[in-house]
């Protein structure tokens, strides 16, 4: 049979808001400029295969 033993589990020491706050925000940078991209993108084929 299977052995029943003490499960351990690793948990960090503290939380690093700063890093989390700097990556959501370079997250919602690179969306935002990432819609405006494709939006300019689909204007320029609107503008040029019609």
């Amino acid at each position: 049979m299977a052995e029943h033993a003490t499960i351990e589990y690793a948990t960090a020491d503290g939380n690093d808001y700063p890093e989390h706050e700097r990556t959501y925000v370079m997250f919602t940078a690179l969306a935002k400029w990432g819609t405006i991209g494709v939006a300019a993108i689909l204007v320029l084929m609107w503008i040029f295969l019609l």
